[in-house]
């Protein structure tokens, strides 16, 4: 069934490939659907539907104009062994489908409003579905831009109202895309951007989904604040970030025990993206309260690789490497478990096993571009608890199994394949195979099986 309802959306929308192939001249999407601009179109003198749908003038200059998009998806999930055997056995998988559309106004250079519905559904799960797969229906951003000029080369733009959050590689800040449900945020942030530095500030609360329509109201369990600046074209360094970030919660809980956490995050990333070499240094220290522990946590972070840019295949090999800290003694007065704040979703892939909390991980990888459109990719990770007295936790920051519930530190291994397919701008083909095989930890604290997974992702944006 849940084939036949992938067949059935391809079918459907298969008229739209043909009009579409012949926009390929178009902008690409982005990843914040806010920052795409379509105000190129404005000498635009055919009659094509589609410029018309991304940009349609309802003043006499042209300045005031509507711009409309969207997306559809589609994921087919099946786990052998799901949570390690913790979970019910499920022997026909799961469809997980997301709708995006959203609706960008312009009124001259300075004032903006952009609205945007999201509808998660998930289909087949033998538990009852988590708010990150299901969310019906429920309004995902909208916000009123004012923008003006700063200085001979800058832009300054007040954004007040519901919006996505991203920064940097998404460590800590990510729209978490993976996942059915994006995340976003209820808040007022002030950006400036020049030619080679960006600056933004903001205060915010998290939305957290809810299971009914048009329930995702505002809330202040979670307040999240701070300040990220981004350097450009810089000697030596060739680019970096400094950031400060701030969260309170009036409800966390670690494996140290469960209180209001108030917690400071500053950073620090070097990166840059050459033809041949590519690489994205991390380092971030946390301090703040937890109940009545004082917080001391840091994480440190590393993703190197080189294309072979000049050969047919264009093959790519890299590695990445994290440690990140967890609590070194149960009861000391001191929480030294790192908090990832928000982020990425499949932080390690697409089955979203593990999260980055207590944990060392070694990543080697590789891509290989099998045509200009088809892209395999393998990766192999291992996995290791930085400290036996902090236990294992999941992406959303759950406790999978407690420190108490073993001595040992091997978490265990995880092998991926993927194969991506874009024929164009428009849609996007996944598919992916993830062995995770348990290492002496998950067989001391649970049943301890290897899981397989198998991912399918077919998505649709316009």
């Amino acid at each position: 069934m849940a084939l036949l309802s992938i067949m059935k959306f391809i079918a459907t929308l298969l008229f739209t490939i043909t009009s579409c192939t012949c926009l390929a001249q178009d902008i690409p999407f982005k990843q914040l659907r806010f920052d795409e601009n379509y105000t190129y179109l404005v000498k635009d003198t055919t009659a094509n539907w589609y410029h018309r749908l991304k940009f349609k003038p309802v003043s006499k200059n042209k300045s005031a104009y509507f711009s409309t998009g969207g997306e559809v998806r589609y994921q087919y999930f099946h786990y052998n062994n799901q949570n390690w055997g913790e979970a019910p056995e499920d022997k026909d998988g799961f469809v997980l489908t997301r709708y995006l559309g959203h609706v960008d106004f312009h009124a001259g250079k300075h004032f903006r409003t952009f609205v945007q519905l999201q509808s998660s559904l998930a289909s087949g799960e033998v538990e009852t579905p988590s708010p990150v797969d299901q969310n019906p229906l429920d309004l995902h951003q909208a916000f009123v831009d004012y923008s003006t000029t700063a200085g001979a080369r800058g832009n300054l733009t007040l954004r007040v109202g519901r919006q996505e959050l991203y920064y940097g590689s998404q460590r800590l800040v990510s729209v978490r895309d993976a996942p059915n449900n994006r995340q976003s945020f209820d808040g007022v942030k002030l950006m400036y951007g020049g030619k080679d530095f960006k600056l933004d500030l903001f205060y915010s609360n998290y939305v957290p989904a809810k299971p009914d329509i048009f329930d995702d109201a505002f809330t202040n369990g979670t307040r999240f604040w701070g300040a990220y600046g981004t350097f450009m074209k810089r000697p030596i360094l060739q680019n970096f970030d400094l950031y400060y970030l701030g969260i309170r919660k009036k409800s966390a809980a670690f494996d140290e025990g469960k209180g209001i956490e108030t917690r400071h995050s500053i950073g620090t990333r070097v990166w840059a993206t050459k033809p041949s070499w590519q690489y994205d240094l991390e380092g971030v220290y946390q301090f703040g309260n937890f109940a009545t522990d004082r917080i001391r946590a840091w994480t440190i972070s590393a993703n190197v690789s080189y294309i072979f840019h000049e050969t047919r295949l264009k093959p790519q090999i890299g590695l990445k490497s994290e440690a990140i800290s967890g609590d070194v003694r149960y009861d000391d007065g001191k929480l030294n478990t790192f908090n990832p704040l928000f982020p990425r979703g499949g932080y390690f892939g697409l089955a979203a096993l593990i999260g980055p909390y207590n944990l060392v991980d070694v990543h080697p990888f590789l891509q290989i571009n099998l045509t200009k459109d088809l892209v395999f990719a393998e990766d192999y990770n291992l996995f290791w608890r930085l400290n036996r007295n902090d236990g294992l936790y999941a992406v959303s920051g759950k406790m999978i199994y407690s420190g108490k519930a073993g001595l040992s530190k091997k978490i265990g291994s995880q092998l991926g394949s993927a194969l991506e397919y874009t024929p164009n701008k428009y849609w996007y083909f996944r598919q992916e195979l993830t062995w995770f095989s348990a290492g002496s930890f998950l067989k001391e604290a649970g049943p301890g099986k290897d899981i397989l997974m198998i991912g399918s992702t077919i998505t649709f944006k316009f």
